[in-house]
């Protein structure tokens, strides 16, 4: 039984259970051929890095959505909103590299397209939104309705003894 408990592992002192996704991606990628493409680690990575990351705030008049977008410029973004109360907000990381002459090359920026859908559970005032962007930061301010800013009511705590 203490076999079974026991991982096996490789070269590097990893686990040999790291291995399981690679191996998994190349099963199904191998049965299913282009059909059906797993991403690599390494590209969900990159997708990952090319996701805004995003913050949504509200107050009692309004909700505001900040998301971090360095490196793009305000005419590479696109923004939506649905009246299902979803915002969403695409772009693209273009690469301004030029060649110049042999060599290596080490990068860590990713470059290229992204999209982000973010739920809004208010009941707002869409036609009135409006966004600003400075310095690789968004900011999207969507107005709530009169009915969801009477919504809240403050509830009377008793202590019991």
């Amino acid at each position: 039984m203490s076999d079974l408990m026991q991982r096996k592992e490789n070269s590097h002192n990893m686990p040999s259970h790291y291995g399981y996704r690679k191996e998994f991606n190349d099963l199904v990628n191998n049965f299913f051929g282009s059909f059906w493409e797993t991403p690599s680690a390494s590209e969900m990575q990159t997708w990952k890095s090319l996701e805004p990351k995003v913050e949504v705030s509200e107050n009692e008049n309004d909700v505001t959505v900040c998301a971090e977008v360095p490196g793009i410029s305000e005419k590479d973004l696109d923004l939506e909103v649905s009246a299902d109360g979803y915002l969403t907000l695409s772009g693209e990381k273009k690469c301004a590299k030029k060649e110049s002459g042999k060599g290596n090359c080490f990068s860590e920026i990713a470059y290229g397209s992204f999209k982000r859908t973010i739920p809004l559970p208010w009941d707002l005032k869409y036609d009135a939104a409006k966004a600003d962007f400075e310095n690789g930061m968004l900011k999207v301010y969507i107005p709530k309705s009169k009915e969801e800013q009477s919504r809240k009511k403050k509830i009377a705590i008793t202590k019991i003894i």
